[in-house]
């Protein structure tokens, strides 16, 4: 599977979401930036996309919610460590109060990974987050030295779903 994203103002992707109804659209709000995700099989429909492969793929993307992409470079040689771990993890974080999907997407181009994290609200995250299921998981990153695949700094993003009801 395929997944694509790409940015621009509300109005704009909104009109490219109208052409293109046969598709699910999620649309993504930080304070001044917009984003729209989807999957599919065929080309993208974005004439400016970030493109991806879709390696982990657990439960199911929702109009609502809080999103948590975590943008991190991998080196070449690391991507298959990179992808066994994530794939190992699998289920660790699917039974945690306020989950809604989880997907890890390999880029076409380029090495910047994004695990890009549904949640019910930001409260949900941030229980997540605070818990010892995440100190668990994410013991072996927590330590200082670099990890194995690591091609440069990651970042984290965070969103809100856009509730269009509250638009109109």
């Amino acid at each position: 599977m395929n997944a694509y994203m790409t940015s621009g103002t509300l109005d704009f992707l909104v009109k490219i979401a109208n052409k293109h109804p046969n598709l699910h659209l999620f649309f993504m709000q930080a304070e001044d930036q917009t984003v729209v995700y989807y999957e599919d099989m065929k080309p993208t429909i974005f004439e400016t996309a970030r493109k991806f492969e879709v390696v982990v793929s657990n439960g199911d993307l929702r109009e609502d919610g809080f999103v948590v992409m975590n943008n991190i470079p991998v080196t070449d040689e690391g991507k298959p460590i990179f992808e066994s771990q994530f794939k190992q993890r699998a289920g660790m974080i699917e039974n945690t109060p306020g989950f809604y999907a989880l997907r890890v997407l390999r880029p076409v181009q380029g090495n910047k990974y994004v695990v890009m994290v549904q949640w019910r609200d930001q409260a949900s995250y941030e229980k997540w987050k605070n818990s010892d299921s995440f100190a668990k998981s994410h013991a072996k990153s927590g330590k200082k030295e670099k990890a194995p695949y690591a091609a440069g700094p990651s970042y984290v993003t965070n969103y809100h779903m856009v509730d269009f009801d509250k638009e109109n």
